[in-house]
């Protein structure tokens, strides 16, 4: 039978504690046993009394000492020199699958024409985003983030209107504009010149709908102390906040993917780990700003 193979060093370590615990138990219950029938009410007595009742002053069982001990011996062994760092992982081996797996990946799709890294990007998104986002990616009446919006101006002017909430950025969530500068952006054009002035000379897309608005929108920026936190540049000064280039490319939908996202309606967890290629990302990228109607 392969689960009772000795010759697996896993399963005779399992067994050799199985054996030992078994014998404790056994010796302990026994011991408890015996005392229970033998004992008699003799020993110091504690000074505390409650209702009349005192307890003894019982020095720890050898027993129970010795095998404290003996299990912080055996935990420090286990986890610094046993099986946790030097025998066989299951999980450890998948992890170097799935890296090598990725490589290959990688590699055979590093020229990969921009309707192909497209259709891709659909396919995962199909698999991975749309029980939430929908398959329209029109975010299911508010249950996740509209991304028919995501690297355009509507997606900024969202934002602004209803905050935002985290990527873990040092400085914290985004709150809406209305209550960080009230009174400052007033109309639909204001929240359209800022977009834009973010779409066009900030973020690397370098294109806005709205061209006229820009050098209102710049104004705007600063004096609605965007820049406060996004700096004068909207780079972020240095993680502090987010970087305002990376938006409206595929930067964007990379860093959202890696740190995940705590929206006002649930947490979207991290894809972070080996889950998905850069070369997915990318395409995950090219499906979302793509023109899908």
């Amino acid at each position: 039978m392969e689960w009772f193979n000795l010759g697996d060093s896993i399963n005779m370590l399992g067994l050799a504690g199985a054996v030992v615990i078994l014998a404790l138990t056994i010796f302990i219950v026994g011991g408890y046993i015996k005392k229970m029938k033998d004992s008699k009410a003799d020993g110091e007595l504690a000074e505390e009394e409650w209702d009349g009742i005192k307890e003894f002053k019982n020095d720890i069982p050898i027993g129970w000492g010795v095998t404290y001990l003996v299990l912080i011996i055996w935990a420090l062994w286990y986890w610094f020199v046993g099986y946790p760092l030097n025998s066989y992982s299951q999980i450890g081996e998948y992890n170097e699958e799935v890296k090598a797996y990725n490589a290959k990946f990688e590699e055979k799709w590093q020229n990969i024409d921009v309707e192909t890294l497209t259709k891709m990007g659909q396919n995962l998104y199909l698999v991975q985003c749309s029980q939430c986002h929908g398959v329209t990616t029109e975010g299911i009446n508010g249950t996740a983030a509209n991304l028919l919006e995501w690297g355009k101006e509507e997606g900024i002017i969202r934002t602004m209107k209803e905050g935002s909430k985290g990527l873990g950025y040092m400085l914290g969530d985004m709150l809406p504009m209305s209550e960080t500068a009230p009174g400052v952006l007033n109309t639909d054009e204001d929240y359209k010149a800022v977009a834009a002035y973010v779409m066009a000379e900030i973020s690397e897309a370098k294109k806005t709908k709205y061209p006229d608005l820009v050098a209102k929108g710049k104004e705007l920026f600063s004096v609605a102390t965007c820049n406060a936190c996004h700096g004068d540049d909207g780079k972020g000064m240095d993680g502090m906040a987010p970087d305002l280039s990376k938006y409206g490319t595929p930067a964007f939908v990379a860093e959202v993917l890696e740190k995940g996202k705590k929206g006002h309606i649930g947490i979207m967890p991290s894809f972070k780990s080996q889950m998905l290629t850069d070369k997915q990302k990318e395409a995950l990228a090219h499906f979302i700003y793509s023109d899908k109607n």
